[in-house]
């Protein structure tokens, strides 16, 4: 782990090694210890013994079990946030099964109990009444049978008529096969679901001797047909063909599959973690899942393992064929639409009765190094829930943070007809700049100052790490600079650029980057998404969630939305600044600013 975390590790490894060849252990190793101590030293004992067993990157995760359960015994609170979801400490990963039941909002997750590595990992559980204020309760699932003794992955949760819950998730059974099982709630009149229970007829699908049984996994929601049938979609491949397979059933216990896939698509890989639901054509409200008709789209979305991507595709629903049919400006591999173009994965919705609205819950995993996780006693994050609805155009989807957030905004600060010069950077002062939430509205200059879009660069990500914040350009870039230190040492960029083609804008938004902490062994990645905006109004809008370690931000009123995570050594609690910024050659107005600090709600206590 030494060796692949940290390249001061990477040296003292080559070093030590060279060392064992040629003089004496004891001496040499002791040595080259007192003159470069990395961090977790002694991990490369471990990595000495294993070296002759094991080969290559495989050989260290097999090494992994022993990390799996080192308890934190202290929880370092540098980067922890301060109104995300997360538990008092150690690792977690997907969201599973989010719904409302009888008064309160429930979300369970992929947690390791034992450590702050993936591994052991259970059904946590925790309810809340508005999203935001979370209350732990005992983990609802864990591995206790032979169809689940090895694993309790990922699932989803259905309302079946009654309003009774029931939740199906895939197990790891006793040979390490993948299979999708049913649980229910001991006490379907307790609104709090505190126990579940697991049928003996478990599992209730299983692949087939034809199937990939080591990659099908997480049901999704199941939605009702005018046939009578109940149907669900569990993510699958075969060779590198993602796969949505389709399985239907009258009772839940005696399942059928499809004849075809609900969708596939060569060259994606594994589709994790699917999701299919509908959504109206007009206005911003929600529908129940089984919801179909001419007067919808439905959206397929799958988490690529291969990219670490969550893309999504809109398109019609044929149920009486079991086929998805993406509409033909949506595209089904790497380079579709996605929910967020950063750190967001493994992203399940759900219907929420209460406010007739589609939330959608996604995981924010770290981008540190798992010697940090260890050593800071967590890892992993679940993104503020958003409100999720089809665009006017009917070609992407729009995401929001839900209107709860707004319950915890504290100081506010209000900003109009703010000029920002080339060269500009104006600090945002009365706020927790650590811990806030940021609208604003930029005025832009016509575009025949905009500089030309080569229209080689479709890899925005690319754009972005290739467009330097502090470099001069035209319209752009302008933005925030967040997590900031006094001198600027440091900083999590969020701007935008405008380029020109064909006399047509093309909007860049990019967030992250090198600057966001002087730790070289973090992950800094500058991600970047398009914004598919017309900006002949001359306005465009940026919404920043900010939270000590992780910023996601909303451009054009929710259409490209990325999340980043950060690090700072130096711009950490009172010592964070934000700062307004423009470096184009060419002078933006901040229209309209206002900026909040953010409280801290109750979460998971």
């Amino acid at each position: 782990l030494c060796y692949l975390e940290h390249s001061s590790s990477r040296l003292f490894f080559s070093i030590s090694l060279l060392s064992i060849f040629f003089t004496d252990f004891s001496f040499s190793f002791l040595s080259i210890m007192e003159i470069f101590k990395p961090k977790l030293c002694w991990v490369f004992m471990v990595l000495c013994l294993n070296l002759i067993n094991y080969n290559g990157v495989e050989g260290f995760h097999r090494i992994l079990p022993e990390y799996q359960s080192v308890s934190a015994t202290s929880i370092d609170p540098d980067h922890r946030t301060g109104y995300h979801f997360q538990p008092p400490m150690h690792w977690i990963n997907d969201p599973n099964a989010p719904m409302y039941y009888k008064g309160f909002y429930h979300l369970f997750y992929q947690y390791n109990p034992y450590g702050s590595t993936w591994g052991n990992i259970v059904w946590a559980h925790s309810y809340s009444k508005d999203l935001i204020n979370w209350i732990p309760l005992e983990p609802a699932i864990y591995p206790s049978a032979p169809f689940d003794i090895n694993g309790t992955w990922s699932g989803s949760a259905t309302i079946l008529p009654g309003n009774k819950p029931i939740i199906l998730y895939t197990g790891l059974d006793t040979e390490y096969r993948q299979v999708q099982n049913i649980a229910f709630p001991k006490n379907a009149s307790d609104p709090l679901l505190r126990e579940w229970f697991k049928p003996d007829y478990n599992p209730v699908i299983n692949p087939n001797k034809y199937m990939n049984a080591t990659a099908f996994r997480d049901p999704t929601t199941a939605w009702y047909g005018k046939d009578g049938f109940w149907r669900v979609s569990v993510g699958h491949k075969r060779r590198n063909r993602g796969i949505a397979e389709v399985y239907r059933t009258r009772d839940f216990k005696t399942w059928t599959r499809g004849k075809h896939p609900l969708h596939s698509a060569a060259d994606t890989g594994m589709w994790e973690c699917p999701d299919f639901f509908p959504v109206s054509l007009k206005g911003t409200e929600g529908l129940e899942t089984s919801v179909n008709g001419n007067h919808v789209k439905h959206i397929l979305k799958v988490s690529l393992d291969l990219t670490r991507f969550d893309i999504y595709m809109i398109g019609s629903y044929n149920a009486g064929k079991e086929r998805f049919i993406p509409d033909a400006t949506s595209v089904d591999n790497s380079t579709g639409l996605r929910y967020d173009y950063g750190n967001f994965y493994a992203s399940k919705t759900f219907f929420d009765e209460k406010n007739n609205r589609r939330i959608l819950f996604g995981w924010a995993n770290e981008s540190d190094t798992k010697i940090d996780d260890i050593r800071k006693g967590w890892a992993g994050i679940q993104a503020i829930p958003r409100t999720l609805w089809l665009d006017q155009s009917g070609k992407q989807l729009i995401q929001w943070p839900i209107k709860e957030l707004e319950s915890i905004r504290g100081n506010a600060v209000h900003m109009t007809n703010v000029p920002l010069a080339e060269g500009a950077r104006i600090e945002i002062k009365g706020i927790t700049s650590a811990q806030a939430d940021v609208e604003v509205t930029f005025s832009l200059p016509s575009l025949e100052y905009a500089e030309p879009f080569d229209p080689t660069w479709v890899d925005a990500e690319q754009a972005c790490g290739s467009k330097d914040p502090n470099t001069l350009a035209g319209i752009g870039p302008f933005g925030l600079l967040t997590l900031a230190s006094q001198n600027v040492e440091e900083y999590t960029p969020v701007f935008f650029h405008v380029f020109k083609f064909e006399d047509k804008p093309v909007v860049l938004m990019c967030s992250g980057g090198k600057m966001s902490s002087l730790d070289p062994d973090n992950y800094k990645p500058s991600f970047g998404g398009y914004v598919n905006v017309d900006v002949k109004d001359g306005s465009l809008s940026l919404r920043s969630l900010i939270d000590h370690s992780v910023v996601e931000s909303f451009g054009a009123g929710g259409k490209t939305c990325i999340t980043s995570r950060s690090y700072p050594t130096i711009a950490k609690g009172a010592n964070t600044h934000l700062y307004l910024f423009n470096n184009g050659s060419i002078p933006v107005t901040v229209k309209n600013l206002d900026a909040w600090s953010m409280g801290k709600p109750r979460m998971n206590i």
